[in-house]
């Protein structure tokens, strides 16, 4: 119904869904379909089964529902989204369990969420484990509650509670749902054993006799405001999407229609957010996430333990991967040959632990925990027992390949050895070493104590063992893991130039950086593309351009406009200028970089024209998807969902509209065909259109279903 579980496994004939026993006068059904126990149809089936039999049995006083092995209920199945209801649903079990004349009780275990919540809100009583989790995460696919949620949480606690869990998504703990009157009772010995109790005080009197959809105290007297505050405050959060604000409008009627009402109501908005693009594209990613770091090509390679890790380079990058590693308890080695450098850089990571500590997010145990696993060192040597070493230096080809013949020379056989290359060919690194098999790409990105994607950069020569090993330990830094061939740029850099190129052209041909930067802003993105090259620097942008500049084709089309700026020492947020003024962190546009701009249109002969939003719009996203089609085709991508992954968590693509290839499947893989060669036509070789692209504009495949096999 509405919950992001993911999948039960289909029950051995033998063995029921649903169990069901009589303890005494009390009845017990107990979920038994693993591993989370989600809402199948054989699991809503028993339910319905249990209650009818504990409805038609006068020996029986009272119903427990319990889950089996580790947890109560996830929730629903997330593959029956979309599809059509089999009955009986969960409106049916919720309907029963309202109906019902004896007294039923949930015992939660594990987690309840979504709609394993609503099943549980739905009996009379709630009692849980003391470390069981209640949530109802649906907004994060897109969805809502849509069992009743909305209603039942605003009238046990409160519309400021209903709406800051239900459009938060986030896991509640069952002492804190206690204290809001959500759970009723939290267990002091076995749950099983605490749950007969509690329903032998529900038959004797104990616990009073109630009906929970008839509550009104919280309800009572609610100011409206209070919802139209809440809009206005995550109004920009909310940009594009609908769960969150059907949540709020069904919180409202919470508190002003009956219960009934109120869930006639929800139904409706659950069932327009099931079948909205949202929905399609979060649920698109929830799956691509999962399948991202998993080889198509099945290897047999176990991952090695990695119990040690060096990091070579003290800068920003080198201390957040230091950072990544101390965090998930993996002792390293910062190295640098620069004690001052060293320095610096462990009072940066001071500091964003004392940050993280000031705001409540990490324990001050943790924080003292992580700093003490991170060493420093300026003797190579300090690195030879190390299971993983990472490279973080500058982005230069000889100094990274310098740095691997010096690693080559210490470090111990079965070490893998990892560059933290952004755009480099991976293989000419690794062939600075007489053991190219050990060396992998790990693309982290800034901050990279921060920030989840991880690129996996297999080279031509990388081995199955270092590349299973570089994914086993993306996953223990809680990494979303992303495996990418060697090609320039890898997935994420590439498209990056593509639509950075096509936006230095908007700018040649009419539009400003302001413009192009609000048109992303209002797609979706966190930041516009120009203000994203500020804050990252534009002085290191500007030394690969050079190198890039060395093998350009002449006849390739060029804007001279970044490295004009660059000329002018203006590297943005860091020197104040860039594309922008600064105040702080605060861009301004600048009629110095307008002036510059129209003069560069003015030396090359292109006639400035007012630039309508929809084209740059149109222009930016389809080199994107036309790019990324290429990327697909060539195998450096292995699945359309990777590449969406990596824009989604890595370059800001808003998730309501799912990455760059999935927006491109809602618009219409023909009609973005017949986009980009309409803009191969007027702008020429850049816009040549992907031979993928084309191919599934014409048969109708899909992207997966076209791409040719990654190497």
């Amino acid at each position: 119904m509405s919950a992001p579980a993911e999948g039960g496994v289909p029950q051995a004939a033998q063995r029921p869904a649903v169990g069901y026993a009589l303890h005494g006068d009390i009845a017990v059904a107990t979920v038994d379909n693993p591993p989370v126990n989600a809402l199948s149809l054989a699991v809503r089936s028993g339910l319905m089964a249990a209650i009818g039999h504990a409805l038609a049995d006068p020996r029986v006083r009272a119903l427990v529902i319990i889950g089996g092995g580790a947890t109560f209920v996830a929730g629903a199945d997330i593959n029956d989204f979309g599809k059509p209801y089999e009955e009986p649903s969960l409106y049916a079990i919720i309907d029963a369990l309202m109906a019902s004349s004896k007294p039923v009780i949930a015992a939660i275990h594990g987690s309840a969420f979504g709609g394993g919540l609503e099943l549980a809100l739905a009996c009379q009583w709630r009692i849980a484990s003391p470390d069981a989790q209640i949530g109802q995460p649906e907004v994060k696919l897109g969805l809502m509650p849509g069992g009743g949620g909305t209603q039942w949480w605003t009238r046990l606690a409160g519309p400021e509670v209903a709406l800051a869990v239900t459009t938060g998504g986030h896991p509640v703990a069952a002492r804190q749902a206690h204290e809001w009157g959500v759970i009723d009772r939290i267990a002091s010995g076995p749950l099983l054993e605490d749950a007969l109790a509690m329903a032998q005080d529900v038959v004797s009197g104990t616990l009073r006799a109630r009906r929970l959809s008839e509550a009104t105290d919280k309800i009572r007297d609610v100011d409206p405001a209070l919802f139209d505050a809440f809009r206005e405050k995550n109004a920009r959060k909310w940009k594009g999407q609908l769960a969150p604000r059907k949540i709020v409008d069904c919180i409202e009627a919470a508190c002003r229609v009956s219960f009934a009402e109120g869930f006639r109501l929800e139904k409706e908005a659950f069932r327009e957010c099931e079948h909205s693009y949202q929905c399609r594209a979060l649920i698109h990613l929830f799956f691509a996430e999962r399948a991202a770091g998993k080889l198509r090509d099945a290897s047999r390679a176990t991952a090695a333990p990695v119990r040690t890790a060096g990091v070579i380079g003290a800068g920003t990058m080198g201390a957040g991967i230091a950072m990544s590693f101390a965090n998930a308890g993996i002792p390293v080695t910062l190295l640098d040959t620069s004690e001052e450098a060293l320095l610096r850089c462990m009072k940066t990571i001071t500091a964003n632990y004392a940050t993280s500590v000031s705001r409540g997010s990490l324990p001050q145990a943790k924080a003292d925990a992580a700093l003490q696993r991170i060493q420093t060192a300026t003797g190579w040597s300090a690195l030879a027992d190390a299971d993983l070493i990472v490279e973080a230096v500058f982005e230069d080809l000889a100094v990274k390949q310098d740095v691997f013949r010096r690693l080559d020379g210490i470090a111990k056989p079965d070490a893998v050895l990892a560059t933290n290359t952004s755009t480099l060919d991976v293989d000419a690194i690794a062939g600075a070493t007489t053991r190219p098999d050990r060396v992998v790409g790990l693309h982290f990105f800034s901050p990279a104590n921060v920030m989840r994607l991880l690129e996996v950069v297999r080279g031509p020569r990388t081995g199955a063992a270092a590349l299973t090993t570089a994914l086993g330990v993306a996953k223990t830094l809680r990494k979303i893991s992303v495996i990418a061939g060697n090609a320039y740029g890898f997935i994420g850099n590439r498209i990056l130039g593509a639509y950075g190129r096509e936006a230095d052209f908007l700018l040649e041909e009419g539009a400003t950086p302001a413009q192009i930067d609000r048109v992303l802003t209002d797609f979706g993105f966190p930041m516009g593309l120009f203000a994203m090259r500020d804050m990252a620097g534009l002085d290191v942008i500007w030394r690969i351009r050079r190198q890039e500049n060395l093998t350009r084709p002449a006849h390739l089309r060029y804007s001279p406009i970044a490295d004009r700026i660059c000329e002018m020492g203006r590297f943005g947020q860091k020197t104040g200028r860039g594309y922008y003024l600064y105040k702080g962190r605060e861009a301004i546009p600048d009629p110095e970089i307008e002036t510059l701009i129209a003069g560069v249109s003015a030396e090359l002969g292109i006639v400035r024209r007012d630039i309508p939003d929809t084209e740059i719009l149109d222009r930016l996203l389809c080199a994107m998807v036309n790019e990324g089609a290429c990327i697909l085709e060539e195998g450096v991508a292995q699945r359309a969902g990777d590449i969406d992954v990596v824009y989604v968590n890595g370059y800001g693509f808003p998730a309501s509209r799912g990455g760059p290839m999935q927006w491109a499947v809602e618009t219409g893989l023909a009609s973005v065909y017949q986009r980009v060669l309409a803009l191969h036509r007027q702008h020429g070789e850049y816009w040549t259109p992907s031979p993928l692209l084309a191919k599934t504009a014409a048969c109708g495949q899909d992207w997966d279903g076209a791409a040719a096999p990654a190497p």
